[in-house]
């Protein structure tokens, strides 16, 4: 496994906690999560693999596990999105599964232990390599970014521009000249606060509960039979406990981009 930084435990979440992160700039502002990246691209990539597999293998027969766990997955989204969502479901049923399914795997690397990926990655002569993509408040952050496009594009696609606008400015204190910019106010802090609502919310869970594995995977360096036994049992109950989290942080990321999505289409 990954050798422990020198300093303690601190030193040992510090280590971490880094970011892959090669600058484009000598003062590090523009840079690019490069594990956070490359962990979401190839989970996206074996999302949409995989349900492309048991979509060509599926039979109108009594179905496999596979498909039918496919099928289990898909019938909850979209009953989830129907109980929300009256319009055309053409798009926003695959908007739904993928924000789910995507969001769900990029959590699920949160049960790996924490040192394998570093572990792995430096062979290769790489550090600092985090596993969890949704800890990152920059990949959450630009999920929810693109749910804010996706509201605002619906908005104009229901209301059209002139009604959009009508909306933003009137509603929802009424028509008078004075009250549009309290109105239009009101509206923006609305719309922008739905982004930073989804990236937040999901960030602070997962950042949460990669720490608390790296306090616990902490317990495994400290050279005593009493802490490495500690560890264990509490990985094994927090990585239990820790299955309902991940999967109830997809569920919500999921709903509220659809129930954002709904109300963009509504007129008030």
């Amino acid at each position: 496994m990954a050798s422990e930084p020198q300093g303690g435990l601190t030193e040992y979440i510090s280590h971490h906690l880094k970011h892959l992160t090669p600058h484009t700039s000598p003062e590090g502002f523009w840079a690019v999560h490069v594990d956070s990246v490359t962990v979401s691209l190839a989970l996206g990539v074996l999302f949409c693999l995989w349900f492309w597999a048991k979509a060509r293998k599926a039979t109108a027969g009594v179905p496999g596990k596979g498909q039918a766990f496919v099928e289990i997955v898909l019938e909850f989204v979209d009953g989830q999105v129907k109980d929300v969502f009256h319009g055309d479901r053409r798009v926003l049923g695959p908007l739904a599964l993928t924000v789910f399914v995507w969001v769900f795997l990029m959590n699920a690397m949160d049960l790996l232990p924490v040192d394998l990926l570093p572990w792995i990655t430096e062979k290769f002569g790489i550090g600092h390599f985090r596993a969890v993509p949704t800890a990152d408040i920059n990949m959450t952050f630009a999920m929810s970014l693109t749910v804010l496009l996706l509201i605002i594009f619906y908005s104009f696609k229901a209301k059209g521009f002139g009604g959009y606008m009508h909306e933003m400015f009137t509603a929802p204190f009424g028509k008078h000249p004075l009250l549009w910019i309290p109105n239009f106010a009101l509206n923006l802090v609305e719309l922008l606060s739905k982004p930073v609502s989804l990236a937040m919310r999901l960030f602070g869970n997962m950042y949460a509960g990669e720490l608390v594995f790296m306090l616990i995977a902490g317990l495994f360096t400290a050279g005593s039979w009493a802490l490495y036994g500690m560890g264990i049992i509490g990985y094994t109950v927090w990585g239990i406990f820790h299955i309902l989290i991940i999967s109830i942080q997809a569920f919500i990321f999921m709903v509220l981009t659809v129930v954002y999505i709904s109300m963009a289409h509504d007129h008030h």
